[in-house]
């Protein structure tokens, strides 16, 4: 791993696709502005559901993305990348292909995260793993994802100029053997798009994450939805940097924000070399 620098961008994105994406590239100009080499978007950052459940359906009916290549959103990520010279995660869009090329029975759809290089060629893909079907004591109260959303099946890291990244999507977050693999697969650094509810990331985002970090001796990226969408939805914010000792490097509140740090390969070698979980585990 090589020092650089890394930026999560914060949203209170809607269900206008347009005003979505104008916002994002005002935000990563900012981001560039800092000197962040690599930038996360949150999940549903081009199309929030107005529903009281998060409903890629609806997105793929706003923005019409049917595959990962030539589509309006890829084509915003691709420009966006090239042009500001960044690589470039867009948390969560909406595919009815799957990454084989086989299209999903046209009821539900992928939920892809889109890793970008700084020429806006993609240069990996992952699927959310893990599904949103629960009770939560808010607003909505019940979320079902699967009902239109199909789960990945894959793992996904992907190597860039400066570190070994390691993908996931929001709900992943609650299950720390996919982090784990991810690690073991040689991930220094973890990819954390979401759009967590103000109820449970009040009560459990910053401990998962930090968690994730120390227990992989990664640094964590996790760029978050942050405040009130609609009556019935309210994120929590607090996109955050951390580092693999658990370390808080950078942390926005709600609202939309921009968090930026550098990312210390020393701090992660010293990490791994005294604390050497990964070699030391015995299942």
């Amino acid at each position: 791993m090589e020092d650089f620098c890394v930026g999560a961008v914060q949203m209170v994105s809607t269900d206008c696709v347009d005003d979505n994406l104008a916002r994002v590239h005002r935000l990563l100009h900012q981001a560039a502005n800092r000197g962040a080499q690599l930038v996360l978007l949150p999940e549903y950052f081009a199309h929030f559901s107005g529903r009281g459940s998060y409903t890629v359906a609806e997105s793929f009916a706003a923005t019409g993305e049917a595959s990962a290549d030539h589509q309006p959103i890829q084509h915003a990520l691709q420009s966006w990348a090239a042009e500001l010279g960044l690589w470039l995660a867009g948390g969560a869009v909406p595919l009815l292909e799957r990454p084989d090329g086989t299209s999903t029975d046209g009821r539900r759809n992928r939920s892809a995260c889109l890793l970008y290089d700084n020429r806006g060629v993609l240069c990996a893909r992952y699927d959310k793993m893990h599904l949103f079907d629960v009770q939560v004591e808010d607003a909505a109260g019940s979320y079902r994802e699967s009902a239109s959303i199909e789960p990945g099946d894959e793992l996904r890291t992907a190597t860039s100029p400066w570190a070994e990244l390691g993908l996931s999507i929001c709900f992943d977050l609650r299950f720390p053997e996919l982090y784990r693999q991810l690690a073991m697969a040689g991930a220094e650094v973890l990819l954390v798009p979401s759009a967590f509810t103000y109820t449970t990331g009040r009560a459990h985002w910053m401990t998962l994450l930090r968690a994730r970090a120390i227990e992989n001796g990664c640094f964590v990226i996790a760029a978050n939805q942050g405040g009130e969408h609609t009556p019935k939805q309210r994120t929590w914010g607090h996109s955050v940097i951390i580092d693999p000792w658990g370390e808080v490097l950078a942390e926005a509140n709600e609202g939309e924000a921009v968090v930026t740090a550098t990312l210390d390969a020393e701090k992660l070698a010293k990490v791994r070399r005294n604390m050497p979980l990964l070699s030391l585990r015995r299942l």
